[in-house]
């Protein structure tokens, strides 16, 4: 199968309620109320690498895509300088959460929400530190479009990143925060300069792991995230 097919089926399997994710995204599910908790949308995009034929898509496979990530402005007050997926809040005048996320993407990135493919929504995940029931939404990126940061009061970069980068074990650790007893440990990984973690970590790997893409890593590899 391509890596297109394989997003489908997985989005596919979530709209029939046949999706499963580890037990991290098992224990973000549980940790917010439903009921007090905010709406949010993330879209989770890939596309072809910009060194692939624009109609590779069909025989694409995991090493010839990418996907979008930014990372966050330090001066926010939630999550400052993490490297995340683009979204957000889901405003009032947001249609569903598809829209919130494809806004928000436009928004953050400047990216042509016209050149996405909406493959599905995937099961809202929670987000305790603040409070956020997350919708990921699934897409492909049909026809890309230059992204680059839009207000630097939101973002401090927008890039996107090789999934063989995700992929490859020297790139894999285990993030674990300091001085806190009992903390989770969450798998996180070092790309592009930078280290993904906590949340986006939980999601990325939890949904590389469902694809059946990832490759053996060692947990073992601790590393501490500057907060």
């Amino acid at each position: 199968m391509s890596v297109l097919a394989d997003l489908e089926a997985l989005a596919a399997g979530a709209a029939a309620g046949t999706t499963h994710f580890n037990v991290h995204i098992d224990q973000l599910r549980s940790s917010v109320d439903p009921a007090t908790a905010r709406a949010a949308a993330v879209l989770i995009l890939f596309g072809v690498l910009d060194s692939r034929p624009a109609d590779f898509s069909a025989e694409a496979v995991p090493g010839d895509v990418d996907v979008l990530l930014v990372e966050r402005a330090a001066t926010l007050n939630d999550h400052p300088g993490q490297v995340a997926f683009p979204g957000g809040s889901v405003d009032a005048s947001d249609a569903s959460v598809v829209a919130a996320a494809l806004r928000e993407a436009e928004e953050e990135t400047g990216l042509d929400p016209a050149g996405v493919r909406v493959l599905g929504a995937l099961p809202p995940v929670g987000l305790p530190v603040s409070n956020f029931l997350v919708t990921p939404v699934l897409g492909w990126w049909d026809k890309p479009t230059p992204v680059d940061v839009v207000d630097y009061g939101e973002s401090a970069s927008v890039f996107r990143v090789p999934v063989a980068d995700l992929l490859n074990p020297e790139n894999r650790r285990t993030a674990v925060l300091p001085g806190r007893k009992g903390a989770p440990r969450t798998p996180a990984f070092l790309v592009n300069g930078v280290l993904v973690w906590g949340f986006t970590g939980i999601i990325l790997s939890s949904l590389l792991d469902e694809l059946g893409w990832t490759q053996p890593w060692d947990e073992g590899r601790e590393i501490v995230p500057k907060l």
